[in-house]
């Protein structure tokens, strides 16, 4: 996971320009299953031994400040904070979170998982359900 000591400060403004205008103009109407795949992909890269180091990554990432809300024998249930500015609640997709956290929790549990996402702009927030079979382990 990147570190105080070797990331490089990015704006939020350069950030947000990639984020939220130039990835979903290229992705159009395919943004959120891509987003969802590529955020899958990024768990793989930067790898969390369980649940309780994603919000690390997430403060990090400059994706907003995660908080595992409950979490059970085969769900969990997490909170993404932020203002409206910083998280833009009308604007985003939250698909690559999801992504990231469905697959971060599979390598941990080791089970199928999925994430789906709820936005809650009034509260200015994201809720995320995290789900995994545990009738379906994975291979590997």
């Amino acid at each position: 996971m990147p570190t105080e000591t070797n990331k490089e400060e990015v704006t939020q403004f350069g950030y947000e320009l990639i984020r939220d205008h130039v990835l979903s103009s290229i992705l159009g109407k395919n943004e959120e299953d891509i987003l969802y795949w590529c955020g899958k992909e990024l768990a793989r890269k930067f790898p969390a031994t369980d649940l309780d180091q994603v919000p690390v990554f997430f403060k990090e990432a400059g994706w907003g400040d995660l908080t595992i809300d409950k979490l059970s024998k085969d769900e969990a249930f997490c909170t993404l904070a932020g203002t409206d500015e910083h998280l833009k609640f009308n604007q985003r997709c939250f698909r690559l979170e999801a992504g990231f956290l469905a697959q971060s929790q599979q390598q941990a549990c080791g089970f199928l998982t999925e994430c789906a996402e709820e936005i809650k702009p009034k509260q200015s927030h994201v809720k995320f359900h995290i789900k995994w079979d545990l009738k379906d382990p994975i291979e590997g």
